[in-house]
């Protein structure tokens, strides 16, 4: 059989059976679906298998692996179908290692990691990275940060919780407290006693609108029917801190977010102060590079930071975004197009996005 003459078996294979599009794409995502067998070679592989395409006339589809044994094919010894699908092995790695992570108190190195795996150090970072969107070390880190903040809790000292939570040397912690913590240890500690919340309330034409700020930056951008309310959440968040309000110099940071709100395409040229795991950080660094006027899918987000299967995580990160519009998580719909829920209304939200396009 000549090439032409191939291509055109394989195209009308195709339209006969639509899983041969799967087959010639080698689509990983269809693993588990099905396995196919080859009668000249007397195998069966998985969609994915990299091995070449037989002839269509030589191809039979079985729903699973044991119905291609029980018609008398053997596991190619290439992609081995009869395993779990590489992707859902990688995953049950990536979990045992997260876990070994959580517990140690000391970050393993990634040769320990790779150690554990079974498998090098540039194949475990790879695998590592396309399955959880962070390389071994940010999921380490994140990992001893969350451990610093549950540990300054209840920990003797502050210095207790700094060792507890696998820092070598409080040097190097404190280093790095501003970015894990967003406020010095001791203070994070007291639950942000003694830090300032610098707010006002102002008027858009979607209601009223909170604007916050701490020393770093704005934290809060709140929309509501009612201003009680938004103040209300602001004490709840920062139960701690002193909120200090009928500042004529910060109003003029709400008069500017007010600007932003009726004409997106002017930009919001304001320090922001965002606090989150690194996962929800990358999700709305994201979130940020959406032009005014575009739109993503929940699914192309996820693409986006490298994590597709991760759509539903990618959703609570854009709910747990407190700063409206500067955070344009409204620019984040449907795979159809519709509009699901948004923090702060849907209806607000379409009118955000008729605004951005009109």
């Amino acid at each position: 059989m000549n090439a032409r003459t191939r291509t055109e078996a394989l195209a009308a294979a195709t339209e006969a059976d639509p899983r041969w599009t799967a087959v010639l794409a080698r689509d990983a995502a269809a693993d588990g679906r099905f396995v196919y067998s080859v009668r000249t070679t007397g195998v069966y592989c998985r969609p994915s298998c990299a091995a070449r395409h037989a002839r269509p006339e030589n191809v039979a589809f079985h729903d699973s692996a044991a119905e291609a044994e029980q018609a008398g094919f053997r596991p190619c010894r290439r992609c081995r179908p009869d395993q779990p699908p590489l992707a859902v092995q990688h995953a049950a790695t990536v979990a045992a290692l997260c876990r070994l992570m959580d517990g140690a108190d000391t970050p393993p190195s990634l040769a320990a990691l790779a150690r554990h795996a079974g498998m090098s150090p540039f194949h475990l970072h790879r695998m590592f990275k396309a399955v959880t969107g962070l390389t071994p070390r940010a999921y380490a880190d994140a990992a001893r940060a969350q451990r610093m903040r549950a540990g300054l809790a209840g920990a003797a000292s502050v210095t207790d919780a700094i060792h507890d939570a696998g820092f070598g040397s409080s040097s190097r912690f404190y280093e790095a407290s501003d970015h894990l913590l967003g406020m010095k240890p001791a203070r994070y500690r007291s639950g942000g006693a003694d830090t300032d919340i610098r707010f006002a309330i102002g008027q858009c034409s979607l209601g009223a609108i909170l604007v916050a700020a701490s020393t770093r930056g704005v934290c809060a951008i709140s929309i509501g029917d009612d201003a009680d309310p938004l103040v209300r959440d602001l004490q709840d968040r920062f139960a701690h801190a002193r909120l200090i309000g009928a500042d004529p110099e910060f109003e003029q940071w709400v008069a500017r977010v007010v600007g932003f709100v009726e004409a997106p395409r002017i930009g919001l040229d304001l320090p922001l102060d965002i606090r989150g795991t690194v996962f929800q950080q990358r999700v709305w660094q994201a979130l940020r590079a959406i032009p005014p006027g575009s739109t993503l899918s929940y699914t192309e987000l996820a693409a986006r930071i490298e994590m597709p299967k991760a759509v539903r995580a990618v959703a609570s990160a854009c709910a747990a975004n407190v700063l409206a519009v500067a955070i344009p998580c409204h620019r984040v719909v449907r795979t159809d197009g519709s509009l699901s829920g948004y923090r702060w209304g849907v209806a607000r939200k379409r009118a955000l996005l008729d605004r951005e396009t009109g």
